[in-house]
């Protein structure tokens, strides 16, 4: 089919290119490679439709990028809960990606007002099904040295503050397949920590493990460098040791966390006898 010129105007108007029988075609000096040719738009279809404005193509679908990590609204809203609102909002969070794989949340263990903390890392397969922290073989070896001290993370008994633990982690779901968390992962959790630490209000923190040491102390050096002296993490002195499932692969540091203990009862020993604690401070 022959096209007039006002037709092939009007063609290319459209954005359209007009085929031209190659014998037609007026000769062209060769090039170094050939064009591309672009497909023809069928022109009956093209001429047929109304001239509206092109609808953009629909961008191909992304997958769900993750959740952003807790941001300063978020925060602030955090550090206003008490204990029941805050394990509310700690069994209810979608703060980030591992919500999508627990069984449940582990919010933490032990008594309101104790006079230790525990700070541990994430939760293991054990944890995650039972909801509890130190649960199986690292939770025994952990009550063990606990009971040395003649402390309990039992909310049972009449026993003093002062002998109380409450237990925690940096993380409150299970990272996939036990797997490091993630700086987005810790971020997304700290708030809930630092409520946890405002309503206890311990009188010594021991954080156990790297994950802790670096969430609490914002720092990237190893646990056998910062144990043996007492830091501090929110005014609250601090004291750092292994965690209990790296002593079980790894006896001959049983001795050095037993070390950490015991600087852990001198300190809350001596604020106990008139706040000295402050002079013991290095960090």
């Amino acid at each position: 089919m022959s096209w007039s010129a006002r037709q092939q105007e009007m063609l290319q108007a459209m954005g359209l290119r007009v085929w031209v029988p190659a014998a037609l075609a007026a000769p062209e000096v060769e090039a170094d490679a050939p064009a591309a040719v672009a497909p023809v738009t069928p022109v009956a279809a093209t001429l047929a439709a109304p001239r509206t404005a092109p609808t953009p193509a629909a961008a191909p679908a992304q997958p769900r990028p993750a959740r952003p990590p807790a941001d300063a609204e978020r925060a602030r809203h955090i550090s206003t809960l008490d204990w029941p609102a805050l394990r509310e909002t700690v069994a209810g969070c979608r703060a980030c990606g591992l919500c999508e794989g627990r069984t449940q949340t582990v919010f933490g263990t032990g008594h309101p007002q104790a006079h230790w903390m525990v700070v541990g890392e994430a939760p293991g397969e054990q944890e995650d099904l039972s909801g509890e922290p130190f649960v199986g073989a690292a939770g025994q070896l952990l009550d063990n040295m606990l009971r040395a001290l003649s402390l309990t993370r039992s909310t049972e008994g009449d026993a003093p503050p002062a002998q109380r633990v409450f237990i925690a982690n940096t993380l409150k779901c299970r990272p996939p397949r036990n797997r490091n968390p993630s700086p987005e992962e810790m971020a997304a959790c700290e708030p809930f920590l630092k409520r946890q630490l405002e309503l206890v209000r311990p009188r010594v923190i021991l954080a156990m493990g790297r994950f802790a040491v670096q969430m609490l102390l914002n720092t990237q050096e190893p646990v056998g460098r910062l144990r043996g002296r007492v830091h501090a993490y929110q005014g609250v002195p601090l004291v750092v040791t292994y965690h209990p499932a790296y002593l079980l692969r790894t006896l001959t540091d049983k001795a050095r966390a037993w070390e950490d203990l015991c600087l852990a009862a001198q300190v809350v020993e001596q604020a106990a006898e008139g706040g000295a604690v402050g002079d013991a401070l290095t960090a």
